[in-house]
C-alpha cells in the first residue's frame, strides 16, 4: 500500500488533478464579496476567497481553491461568452499543453509563470474558457 501511495505521489502523468478555482461574472463584485463574508461566512479579500483542504493521498499536502467574482464583462473570461470560467489544477502543465495541441484543442496563450504557479488558457468544445494552473510547489 505505502508504495503505491509514493508511486501516485512522483506520478508526472500530465492530467488535471483538482479544482483550484470558481470564477463569475457579477454587476458588483465588491458587494457581492460582502454579501457572501456576511451572509454566508465567507473570508474575503480584494480577489474573493479562499478554500484550503488536504490532498487525501498525501496529508501533508494542502491545496487552495480560489473563488472569485469579476466585474460583469470582463475581459478575462474572453472569448468565451459565459458568465463563468473554471480553473482546473494540473499536473505537467507542458505535458499536457503538448496533449492538447496533439488533440486539436484551442490553446489561447503560452504558458506563464508567476511565483505562485505556471497558467495557460484553452477553449473546450463548448466555448468555455478553461484556465489551467500547476501550482508552484516549496
Amino acid at each position: 500500500m505505502e508504495e503505491q501511495k509514493n508511486e501516485t505521489t512522483n506520478d508526472t502523468t500530465p492530467k488535471v488533478i483538482g479544482i483550484g478555482g470558481i470564477f463569475f461574472f457579477s454587476d458588483n463584485p465588491e458587494q457581492t464579496r460582502e454579501w457572501y463574508a456576511k451572509n454566508l461566512g465567507l473570508d474575503v479579500n480584494q480577489w474573493g476567497s479562499t478554500f484550503e483542504s488536504r490532498n487525501i493521498n498525501n496529508p501533508d499536502e494542502i491545496n487552495s481553491l480560489q473563488w472569485s467574482p469579476f466585474k460583469t464583462g470582463s475581459e478575462y473570461f474572453a472569448p468565451s461568452k459565459k458568465e463563468f470560467m473554471i480553473n482546473y489544477r494540473v499536473r505537467n502543465i507542458e505535458g499536457l499543453v503538448d496533449q492538447l495541441k496533439e488533440n486539436g484543442v484551442t490553446v489561447l496563450d503560452e504558458i506563464a509563470t508567476y511565483d505562485y504557479g505556471k497558467f495557460v488558457h484553452i477553449m473546450d468544445s463548448e466555448g468555455n474558457k478553461i484556465e489551467l494552473w500547476e501550482e508552484t510547489v516549496n
